[in-house]
């Protein structure tokens, strides 16, 4: 089974995170098959980029999303403009 969830990156306590399709079995920052997005908590405001078509496309196929994953993209729909740095 395929997922979508978070691989954390980063410093110790400057943590980032890469949003990836993953085998549900894999490590959490194990090979995955494709990067579809990125997040960063700790800038303010916390930066979120997302590929919507790449995540419709996976979710088409079988892909099952984490609660974390499923959060930031309701938080961050499709048509949004990203906001003025």
């Amino acid at each position: 089974m395929l997922m979508i969830r978070l691989a954390r990156f980063g410093a110790k306590k400057k943590p980032f995170y890469r949003v990836v399709v993953i085998e549900k079995e894999r490590a959490r920052n194990g090979r995955n098959l494709e990067v579809v997005g990125h997040y960063n908590p700790v800038s303010s405001p916390a930066q979120v980029l997302l590929k919507h078509e790449r995540l419709d496309y996976w979710t088409k196929n079988g892909a099952q999303m984490s609660e974390t994953v499923k959060r930031l993209v309701a938080s961050h729909p499709a048509g949004a403009a990203p906001p003025a740095a």
